[in-house]
């Protein structure tokens, strides 16, 4: 039973409260029923999916790949945080009892603090794509491990839960999901926006064929951070994804290979006889009126119009706004980025 309190003339109703001891069992069912499974019976070993991999131990999350996100030796090494040569070594002398996590922090080539902040921004940012909907069933093999070894193993619930979130501040951002796996391209806003050097640096790499991902190894960051970027610089109107198909160029006709082909086409007027004395594969005159004009270069979306406002905000003040949301993901991005 819910009670009712008045509340004291001229003032507004008080806002509910959010009970936070609940808000894990309203994490929506069914992102990974397979994944759910395993964590409850604390299986070991490696989850397959259609777009990631992820590893487990006694029913965590302790390692996650995928073909979308940079690895861990491109967040560690890009910034010289650790050198490729100690990268390799590590990798090269792991086995199952000494890890190649365990190996680099005895060396003294990393703290625990820089390789744990390392492996969970590369963790949860592969697992965002290997959770992905997919088609495909995904497959468990039994225990198999990592070569990396043990870092900090994440429950099952918690990444569902934070991958679930950023698939709803991407969306909040910017609906359109076309922009996280097209190659992208400048567009041609407006009014120039003011790029923070976060996003000059992206602008810097639209060349058409590079996608998200192709920018986030480029400039050695997690890729879910590049499209928070992305979908930001998609709402400004800075860049759009390139088309499947480039525009068609003029057409040139092909000589007909049936007479009722040559009935179908309207023909212009007077048309000169064609030369019976011309080979068979020279154009009939005429056929150049024919030809269809050239498409027109595409030019770039308007920028979205936010619905019930008529003087809609400037690109700059769409990148000026900041989601409250992502203030920690910040912090421990700026972390990262400052190792």
């Amino acid at each position: 039973m819910t009670a009712l309190h008045a509340t004291p003339a001229g003032l507004p109703p008080r806002l509910p409260v959010r009970d936070r001891s609940t808000a894990a069992e309203r994490v929506p069912r069914g992102l990974s029923p397979m994944l759910s499974r395993l964590a409850a019976e604390r299986a070991t070993g490696v989850l397959l999916r259609e777009r990631g991999t992820l590893y487990l131990a006694e029913g965590r999350v302790v390692h996650a790949e995928s073909p979308a996100a940079p690895g861990l030796d491109v967040l560690l090494t890009a910034h010289g945080t650790l050198s490729p040569a100690a990268w390799r070594d590590a990798v090269a002398q792991a086995d199952e009892r000494h890890g190649a996590a365990r190996l680099l922090v005895d060396s003294g080539r990393l703290t625990p603090g820089i390789l744990e902040l390392c492996h969970l921004s590369a963790l949860f940012d592969a697992a965002f794509f290997a959770l992905a909907p997919s088609s495909t069933p995904g497959r468990f093999r039994y225990g198999t491990g990592h070569w990396l070894g043990p870092v900090r193993p994440v429950p099952v619930s918690a990444l569902e839960r934070e991958t679930l979130r950023r698939r709803d501040l991407l969306h909040r951002i910017w609906p359109d999901p076309d922009t996280d796996s097209a190659p992208l391209a400048r567009a041609d806003p407006p009014r120039v926006p003011v790029l923070t050097a976060r996003q000059q640096a992206v602008v810097a790499l639209l060349d058409g064929v590079r996608t998200a991902s192709d920018i986030a190894r480029a400039l050695g960051r997690p890729t879910f951070h590049t499209l928070v970027d992305i979908r930001r610089l998609a709402a400004a109107g800075v860049l759009r994804p390139r088309p499947e198909t480039p525009d068609p160029g003029p057409r040139v006709p092909a000589p007909a290979e049936h007479p009722a082909a040559d009935a179908t086409r309207s023909a212009p007027p007077d048309p000169a006889p064609p030369d019976p004395a011309a080979p068979a594969w020279a154009p009939h005159h005429g056929d150049a009126a024919r030809s269809a004009p050239p498409s027109p270069a595409a030019a770039p979306p308007p920028l979205p119009v936010r619905a019930g406002h008529p003087n809609p905000p400037s690109p700059a003040e769409r990148l000026a706004l900041d989601d409250p949301d992502v203030a920690l993901l910040k912090r421990v991005r700026d972390a990262l980025e400052a190792l």
